[in-house]
């Protein structure tokens, strides 16, 4: 018994040592032969296992030193794996290890440039047989309690894209406790990897084989982006400078019934961030962007976004000179670059209705963001299509946005906040909808620079914009984009506009602020304003030598082919209904303009200011004429009104305006007057009052001037001078006081095309002072009573006589009356003889004297008394033949012929009384002593019985005419201006 006892002892002692020694020493050195055999087969690189130690007793088992690949540039490796068997394994029925433990692993992950990957060459092996398809069985059982992965070593490169990526951990630690292949076997895992470039992963949760599943967090900090990027480059042409990026989420994934990931609390942080074009432009600089509170559910196909939270983006955005966005050229869709497997592959056929039915889109995915914040951003606009490029910075730009749903489903909430140029403000708050694409915003502007349109402005019109701020508050509600409609309410202010003509550098428009109180815009419908405020507005107008004007001179024609606003698509029913334009009221407060006329020479300018008043409601879809009221100054001091009311949307219909103009310099008119009159205006003043009244396009006009204290000046060579005695025509408008008056009446129908006002009033007004100048005295015998239309200018006087009979001086009582009422005119008396019926009466009257004087004469030599005048002697007939004798001889200076000595006394008296008379009949100086004899006759009773000043009454040189048909001499008179 005990010999069996010893013998069976010295038996297990020896199967024990036999065991020892194969499990010790003879297995493990086999296997190693047989693993390097077989990696000497089968690999295509330099391969080897160091050792292998076996623990036939723990069922430990330990691989040294596996290397794969040249020395130095080992592609696997590993320094120990280590592996510990259960016994349980032999009764569990699975596979149970206590621990597997592999240190210092080494893996080199390179894809070559067409794509083959390193670690599929590593072996060649030889070609599995096919086998029929076979329905999946269950997974081999197998659980490990510990899994440890310490001081790992992963490098991968990828040459496949244009910029070869590279990227480095050199210290990963995993930790896997009970892993199983059995169902619904969990097993905690723990990752910690890092390299030298940063980007350090912490993966902690679950992992579960069968089915495969896992949950957990995953955790990378610092990530370089630029390692990456290269991928992002091949696809779009953007050039990353700098970017970091963090990420932090719960994460779930089960692939048991297909494909299952359930992002939780997630978070992405990228700081900071910078982005460049090809050609080194900036595109995109970025401080911090931070999203959290956020999943993505990949079977929902829902992402949530919590909490979007943005410092600091600086991004460029330009308009290039073909009208395309940079950023649209950086991104313009190129053909993809086909692999060199896609090149060696053949054409494929044409999908099969399978496949098209899976190309179909499927259920999009819904974006939902919570809470949006964007903080001091920047953003730098230029548009280089315009002639003058054009720059605008927004910034610092604010954003939030509240409940946006990438569906639809519900609007979202939008808050803005951005500087505009370098003071503007604009603030935009409301709901925004999608699909369709909706909006209420409540806008907001505070001083926006109107400078920014100089460009857009500058190939129209001449035209600089020094200065305008541009102010609003509005409500926008857009309901909907095609057809495009919405509707604009609010408020709006332009301040301190100013423009100016580039031709000659001087203002064009201009004013201190306008106001647009009550606006309400519905798109093509109606534009409605409660009221338009003014203040100080200016614009000026002037007329070229050319009779172009200075508007025209700024328009720029442009090209024939070019695109106008007059060519636009033909408008539907609805958008043919032409747009309502109610203006409630329009207040103007201290306007002024400037007007000139260079088609004058001198040319003729003058100035309005003091511009204050209101012009009424305005409506074109309601014939109701707006009221205006409307006070003024020309050139500082003249006052000027405009009352009434006017449809300017039809004028035609109704207008009643009244325009006054008071105590305006006549000095400015100058031009004018040169032009049309040839005479300068050295002194003056102008009222002027307009009433226009028009009813269904009949017009009647009322115009009224009184020119005060008009004095010409100097004569204007002009060939468009009215060939008229200005002076004189003045001189018969002025009354008493200086002042002229003129009352045009107009009427006429302005539907009828041939019809103008203005031509009507000059010819009115020309031939008013034709008709003054042509018959003066008719003129000025209107102006007083019983005067009528007689003609005042001529005094008729019995032959041979200078005494005024009653119709003569009744004439003249008349015209003294009304040269009174004209006390600038002065009279010329033309004192006339007619030799045919003055001459003989003249003759006797003169030989009557001679008798009287040569009795005269006689007498006093006999010493008799005598009157103290000639004229007051009575001559016998029986004496005057006798003195006949020598009053021929004396006044004839000759003999009387011999023939009428034998004539008989009475003859010869007769004879010589007959040569006598006919000598002084002819005698010019006679008749000229009777024309001036008149002349007296006629101003001694102007100035005597009509009480005219004597220094009115001119005498001119005597003239002989010709008689009436009575025997009549006529006595012509003329007027004359001061």
């Amino acid at each position: 018994m005990y010999k069996g006892l010893i013998r069976a002892l010295g038996a297990v002692l020896a199967l024990l040592a036999l065991y020892s020694l194969l499990g010790f020493l003879i297995l493990p050195g086999v296997a190693l032969r047989i693993a390097n055999q077989q990696l000497a087969q089968y690999a295509t690189v330099p391969a080897h296992l160091q050792r292998i130690e076996l623990n036939p007793f723990s069922l430990e088992l330990t691989l040294w030193g596996l290397q794969l690949g040249e020395p130095g540039k080992e592609q696997v490796g590993f320094e120990r794996l280590y592996a510990n068997l259960a016994l349980d394994s032999l009764w569990s029925g699975a596979l149970h290890l206590q621990a597997v433990e592999l240190d210092k692993p080494r893996n080199e992950v390179l894809f070559a440039k067409d794509g083959t990957l390193n670690l599929t060459q590593l072996f060649k092996l030889p070609p599995s047989q096919p086998k029929a398809d076979e329905p999946p069985g269950k997974p081999f059982p197998l659980r490990i309690a510990s899994i440890k992965l310490n001081g790992g070593y992963l490098h991968i490169e990828d040459k496949r894209p244009s910029e070869p990526i590279e990227f480095l951990y050199d210290d990963m630690n995993l930790e896997l406790k009970n892993l199983s292949t059995l169902p619904d076997d969990n097993a905690d895992m723990t990752l910690v990897a890092q390299g030298p470039n940063g980007g350090r992963i912490d993966w902690a949760g679950t992992l579960s084989l069968s089915p495969v599943a896992s949950q957990g967090t995953l955790k990378v900090t610092d990530g370089k982006m630029k390692l990456f990027w290269p991928y992002v480059r091949d696809a779009l042409p953007l050039v990353l400078e700098e970017g970091t990026l963090s990420l932090d989420t719960h994460y779930t994934i089960n692939l048991s019934k297909g494909t299952e990931l359930l992002l939780e609390n997630a978070s992405i942080k990228v700081a900071p961030f910078n982005l460049q074009a090809p050609d080194g432009r900036p595109l995109v600089r970025l401080a911090s962007l931070q999203v959290s509170e956020t999943s993505v559910d990949l079977a929902k196909q829902l992402v949530t976004v919590g909490k979007v939270r943005s410092e600091q983006l600086e991004t460029w955005a330009a308009l290039e000179k073909d009208g395309q966005l940079d950023w649209q050229k950086l991104f313009a869709e190129q053909p993809a670059k086909a692999t060199a497997k896609e090149k060696a592959e053949p054409a494929a056929a044409e999908p099969t209705p399978e496949e098209q039915a899976a190309k179909q889109p499927g259920k999009p995915w819904q974006v939902l963001l919570k809470d949006v914040q964007l903080r001091n951003y920047q953003v730098h606009l230029a548009d280089r299509s315009q002639k003058e490029p054009v720059a605008l910075d927004l910034g610092p730009l604010n954003l939030d946005l509240q409940g946006f749903d990438s569906l639809n489903q519900s609007p979202f909430t939008l808050k803005l906040d951005t500087g505009v140029g370098k003071q503007g403000k604009l603030q935009a708050a409301g709901q925004v909808n999608l699909a369709p694409i909706t909006a209420r915003l409540d806008v907001s502007t505070r001083d926006i620079d109107l400078r920014v349109a100089q460009a857009y402005i500058s190939p129209f019109i001449r035209l600089e914009l020094r200065s305008g701020m541009l102010a609003s508050d509005l409500k926008v509600d857009l309901k909907r984009v095609d057809p495009l409609a919405f509707s604009v309410t609010g408020k709006a202010q332009v301040n301190q506009l100013h423009t100016l003509d580039t031709i000659k550098d001087r203002d064009f428009v201009k004013w201190e602020q306008v106001n647009v109180d009550g606006l309400s815009y519905v798109h093509g419908d109606a534009l409605s304003i409660d009221k338009v405020t003014l203040r100080q507005p200016y614009a000026r107008f002037i007329i070229n030598e050319d009779r172009t004007t200075n508007v025209d001179d700024l328009l720029i024609p442009q090209p024939a082919g070019a695109p106008s606003a007059g060519k636009a698509k033909p408008a539907s029913a609805a958008a043919s209904k032409p747009l309502g334009i109610h203006v409630g009221q329009i207040d103007i407060n201290d306007g002024s303009a400037n007007f000139a006329d260079l088609t004058l020479t001198p040319n003729f300018a003058t100035a309005v200011q003091q511009l204050n008043g209101q012009i009424g409601t305005l409506d074109n879809r309601k014939p109701v004429p707006a009221k205006v009221d409307v006070k003024g100054k020309v050139d500082r001091y003249a006052p000027v009104t405009i009352k009434g009311a006017l449809n300017p949307f039809n004028p035609l219909a109704s207008l009643d305006i009244a325009t006054s103009f008071k105590r305006v310099e006549l000095t400015t008119l100058t031009p004018y007057s040169g032009k049309f009159a040839g005479f300068r205006i050295r002194k003056g003043r102008l009222n002027l009052d307009l009433h226009y009244l028009i009813t269904n396009g009949q017009l009647k006009a009322e115009n009224k001037l009184v020119v005060e204290q008009l004095q010409l000046g100097e004569k204007v060579d002009s060939p468009d001078a009215v060939d008229l005695p200005i002076r004189l025509a003045i001189a018969l408008l002025k009354d008493t006081e200086g002042r002229i008056s003129i009352e045009l009446p107009v009427t006429g129908d302005l539907n009828n095309p041939q019809f103008s006002v203005m031509p009507i009033v000059w010819q009115t007004l020309r031939n008013l002072v034709l008709r003054a100048a042509q018959a003066p005295f008719k003129f000025i015998g209107g102006l007083i009573a019983g005067g009528g239309s007689q003609d005042l200018g001529t005094v008729a006087f019995a032959p041979g006589s200078s005494e005024l009979g009653g119709d003569a001086q009744s004439t003249l009582d008349k015209l003294a009356a009304a040269l009174k009422e004209r006390p600038e005119l002065r009279l010329e008396i033309e004192g006339t003889a007619a030799q045919s019926s003055d001459g003989p009466l003249i003759a006797q009257q003169r030989l009557e004297r001679e008798y009287q004087a040569t009795w005269y004469k006689i007498l006093q030599r006999r010493g008799d008394k005598v009157p103290a005048n000639a004229s007051m002697l009575v001559v016998d007939d029986s004496d005057k033949p006798a003195m006949l004798e020598g009053i021929y001889r004396t006044r004839l200076k000759q003999q009387p012929p011999a023939e009428w000595e034998k004539l008989s006394r009475d003859e010869r008296t007769v004879k010589l009384r007959e040569a006598v008379i006919k000598s002084w009949a002819e005698s010019t100086p006679l008749l000229r002593t009777l024309g001036q004899e008149r002349a007296s006759s006629i101003k001694d009773y102007l100035v005597d019985k009509g009480k005219l000043e004597d220094d009115r009454v001119y005498f001119i040189d005597t003239s002989l005419g010709q008689a009436e048909g009575d025997g009549r001499v006529i006595t012509p008179m003329h007027l004359d201006a001061e």
